[in-house]
């Protein structure tokens, strides 16, 4: 009776094989999904690593975690059947999410039988005015550049409906998963540090995955000699910053100097450009009255006449 009790335990534990998954057509890459994971907050690793190994999708399936339990919860209730009576597959349903998380937020089909348009609910927005600055992401240091990730800067009042449909239908932008976390700034407080004056900047802060790369151009100090110049050059052709930074000392000079007695821009800001450009001019001054009094000897030595006109004319 006991190796019968076995057996049956046995028989009843053993689980069906699974059928080879399918991939879906709307899956990541491989390094998208490897950065998807890479960037999964701490909670969610920890909830995760809690759960049991038959909780966990099975290697090589196209699902995270949480997808997965939320397509067994499904199934286990029956709302994945189709027409024909069977259920979806791993692959049939997550194609059907991404179809459902991809489309495009704010419209509706209105209309009778096949006579339906497309209407827009809610205030249509031409010209938002809205900042989206895209900054470099975080990257631990000794590990590469994550391209499948970016990272932007929004106002707080900006949801994650509205970056995705904003990157979507202003630049094209596939997205698949966006976090965001709001940065309150400090308080500025007086030099005492008895009450406060005023605050920095706050913003939110958005990670929004992407499903092509994209590289995060390098910056000046992370360059090679040669490449730097070549981006200085490109940037000088395109952008003149040189010439925008001159011409800015030179307006903000003017507006604060102008009306003072006796004063005329030199074409140099800086005191240390000044006075190198006062001990140019004292050289270029002596060596000319050195040439002058050389050309006066000479005539001197030939008897040649030395007309006053001549000399007035070489005083500077």
């Amino acid at each position: 009776m006991q190796s019968l009790g076995r057996v049956v335990r046995r028989l009843y534990s053993t689980k069906p094989p699974r059928p080879p998954t399918q991939r879906a057509t709307t899956a990541l890459p491989k390094h998208a999904a490897e950065a998807r994971e890479a960037s999964t907050p701490m909670a969610v690793l920890e909830r995760r690593a809690r759960k049991q190994p038959d909780l966990l999708p099975p290697p090589g399936s196209d699902l995270t975690p949480s997808e997965f339990s939320s397509y067994r919860r499904q199934l286990a209730k029956g709302e994945l059947k189709t027409e024909e009576g069977r259920d979806l597959t791993e692959a049939e349903w997550l194609d059907a999410l991404n179809e459902k998380r991809s489309r495009l937020r704010g419209i509706k089909l209105a209309g009778k039988g096949n006579q339906k348009q497309v209407e827009v609910v809610g205030q249509k927005i031409y010209l938002p005015n809205v900042i989206f600055r895209m900054v470099r992401n975080h990257t631990p240091k000794g590990k590469p550049y994550n391209p499948y990730e970016a990272t932007f800067r929004v106002p707080q009042s900006i949801t994650k409906t509205d970056i995705r449909s904003y990157l979507s239908a202003v630049y094209g932008v596939k997205t698949t998963y966006i976090r965001t976390a709001n940065y309150i700034s400090p308080l500025r407080r007086t030099r005492m540090g008895l009450r406060p004056v005023g605050r920095y900047r706050t913003y939110k802060r958005a990670v929004v995955g992407l499903v092509d790369p994209f590289y995060y151009p390098l910056d000046m100090e992370d360059m090679d000699k040669v490449a730097r110049k070549e981006r200085e050059a490109w940037l000088e052709e395109k952008f003149s910053l040189k010439t925008l930074t001159r011409w800015r000392r030179y307006e903000l000079v003017r507006t604060t100097q102008a009306g003072s007695r006796g004063w005329h821009f030199t074409g140099h800001l800086r005191r240390d450009k000044i006075l190198q450009a006062v001990a140019r001019r004292r050289m270029i001054t002596r060596m000319e009255i050195e040439g002058i009094k050389a050309e006066i000897a000479e005539k001197r030595a030939a008897g040649k006449p030395i007309l006053m006109e001549k000399v007035k004319s070489y005083r500077i």
